[in-house]
């Protein structure tokens, strides 16, 4: 009897967080309290409920064996796991605590083969080591993680970068090697080994580690190094760990603080946040962005400045966007398709901090975006973890060569479920909760108009032969 009521106390806790923080669509201009343009809310995990004061820093995993995808997000004290393979309703699986009882603003983490590595400015704190593949099977979240292993050849660190490439880790941002670079080899996640490390450019702040593919044939296969080092921008070559050197060093007009930047796809261009500008100069969030088609010779190719005052944090490029936490502007999501003329433009947002958007440090630290569902984690310092998506709506389902299409999507009277080639044998439409507001089998047609004329306002999931669901907004 105790047990069945703990397990049933269980189910009531994790419905009551997902009715509490449920799915709420991006309409007119605002998702429950949150302004946005298109991205919805899917869900969120309050900091409550993660038992923190602040989160940080973020990113994700996704499970090689069934393709769950997981949120990792970094908080004051710890490192929080969340489940979000059914995004709606995430579930908290629990916490790993810090080496340190410090338990300072910044956190950091990367993922390499099904492990996690974590750091943190706690003093002592080293670089912890957690085989996510532990995730899989938590009986009785939420759980108190221990670590697989931890690295000390440094104490504290601002960050940690990772090349999956090669299977090394640099920690920056120590008390080794000025700042530097520390090289540890994670190839054997639970047996981390140092390899020395580089002091020749100073402190490092954030940096993006690759095997260049880009337009500079020189370097073509080499590791290289693209560090924010506070008042420049350094490129290395570390393919040699005993070795590296310093390809070239670039700065920029008005530099306050160089903090963070993030590579495009074909390693052309670079994108470049400046933390403290927005602060200090007055300016609009400004992204500056360099050509490294020599990278030899790096050049300035144009500065992007954003539509608010916010201070821009961290951003990542995923195929042809642009994805930047804005601080106290939340998520925006920029266009850099025609970048090479000079061109961007914001596409999207999710304003997770809802006051203003004025220059400081406010809203999201950190976003991730690279999960193949399209869901995007935003870590908010005050909100903790938020889960956001674009809607996918529209009548151009058919154009897309999927085999059914809903619309009009948004609607206010009716919805036409249509079939490209494939009969339509059933329709089911639940709301978010789950409840099944309408149904009916045996249509035996390749087109239904449907009348939701007295469906409340909000998000349905239409699912199509018991196999195939899409999202429609009723307005």
């Amino acid at each position: 009897m105790l047990n069945a009521m703990k397990k049933l106390l269980l189910v009531i806790g994790i419905l009551t967080v997902s009715i509490s923080f449920a799915q709420t669509p991006c309409v007119n201009g605002m998702a429950g309290s949150f302004e946005c343009n298109g991205y919805d809310l899917i869900s969120q995990i309050p900091l409550s409920t993660m038992n923190s004061v602040k989160a940080n820093d973020s990113w994700g995993w996704t499970d090689p064996q069934d393709g769950k995808e997981y949120a990792i997000i970094c908080l004051n004290e710890a490192t929080a796991f969340i489940d979000i393979s059914d995004p709606v309703n995430p579930i908290y699986l629990g916490q790993l605590p810090g080496e340190s009882p410090d338990h300072m603003t910044w956190r950091d983490a990367k993922t390499y083969n099904n492990h996690v590595f974590i750091v943190s400015e706690d003093s002592g704190h080293g670089m912890q080591v957690f085989d996510l593949t532990r995730l899989r099977n938590v009986a009785n979240p939420p759980e108190i993680f221990t670590t697989d292993a931890v690295y000390n050849g440094f104490g504290s660190a601002h960050n940690i970068v990772i090349n999956e490439a090669t299977g090394y880790a640099y920690g920056v941002g120590t008390g080794t090697f000025s700042g530097g670079p520390h090289f540890v080899n994670i190839q054997d996640p639970v047996n981390p080994t140092a390899e020395g490390g580089y002091s020749g450019d100073g402190y490092t702040h954030d940096a993006m580690v690759v095997i260049y593919d880009g337009p500079d044939t020189d370097y073509t296969g080499q590791e290289i190094f693209f560090g924010s080092n506070e008042n420049e921008v350094v490129i290395v070559d570390v393919t040699d760990k005993g070795n590296p050197q310093t390809i070239a060093t670039v700065g920029y007009n008005n530099i306050n603080y160089t903090h963070q930047g993030w590579l495009t796809e074909d390693h052309r261009y670079f994108l470049l946040g400046d933390e403290t500008d927005e602060i200090n100069l007055g300016f609009n969030s400004r992204t500056l962005i360099f050509d490294f088609e020599d990278l030899d010779n790096p050049q300035l190719h144009f500065e992007y400045t954003g539509p608010t005052g916010a201070t821009d944090h961290n951003g990542y490029v995923k195929d042809d966007k642009f994805y930047l936490a804005n601080n106290s502007a939340g998520l925006r999501v920029v266009d850099i398709s025609d970048i090479a003329n000079e061109n961007m433009s914001e596409v999207g947002f999710f304003d997770s901090y809802s006051v203003n958007n004025n220059a400081g440090f406010n809203g999201s630290w950190n976003i991730y975006p690279f999960f193949e569902s399209g869901n995007i984690v935003i870590s908010d310092r005050a909100h903790g973890m938020l889960l956001v998506k674009a809607p996918e709506l529209g009548i151009d389902d058919f154009a897309k060569g999927e085999t059914f299409a809903i619309y009009p999507n948004p609607t206010n009277t009716t919805i036409t479920v249509a079939s490209k080639n494939t009969e339509i044998n059933a329709i089911q439409i639940t709301n978010i909760l789950g409840a099944v507001v309408y149904s009916e089998e045996k249509s035996a047609t390749q087109s239904r108009e449907i009348d939701v004329t007295t469906f409340s306002n909000g998000m349905y999931f239409v699912t199509i032969n018991n196999s195939v669901s899409k999202k429609i907004i009723k307005e």
